[in-house]
């Protein structure tokens, strides 16, 4: 990855509200700084400037890896995958009623879902705890 100057990763975390754009983990409640995801990936000609980068937990970042695109399981179409620079989480996901689970409401969201495995089991058993605690799932 292209080193970042300090400032633009000042940047980017504060745009990003210190959370993974994708399954909205705060590093708060990690404990580790998240990762600087570039949405349209270097390897695809995406540039290194602020409207180009967000934040991202590592697992959501390692999955979703250089994929812009993926296949929704309900209709089988190519979508874009969701990009939280430009698209509104609420829209496209929800949180299951226990606040445990994303669930995709779109075809962008669903694929999302299934692409960057925002359900793995890992995440799952962090939620519990945070939910158990009051902290998950967030408000915005």
């Amino acid at each position: 990855m292209t080193y970042l100057p300090v400032e633009l990763r000042r940047q980017v975390r504060a745009d990003a509200g210190h959370r993974c754009g994708y399954c909205r983990s705060s590093e708060h409640l990690t404990g580790t700084p998240l990762e600087v995801d570039h949405l349209i990936p270097e390897a695809a000609g995406g540039l290194t400037i602020r409207e180009n980068l967000w934040l991202a937990c590592h697992r959501c970042n390692e999955f979703k890896s250089d994929r812009t695109h993926a296949a929704d399981a309900i209709t089988g179409d190519t979508v874009a995958l969701f990009n939280p620079r430009t698209h509104r989480w609420r829209e496209h996901f929800a949180w299951s009623p226990d606040g445990i689970f994303v669930v995709g409401l779109t075809p962008c969201g669903r694929a999302t879902v299934d692409t960057l495995r925002l359900n793995n089991e890992y995440i799952i058993e962090a939620r519990r705890f945070w939910v158990e605690a009051g902290w998950h799932p967030p408000s915005d």
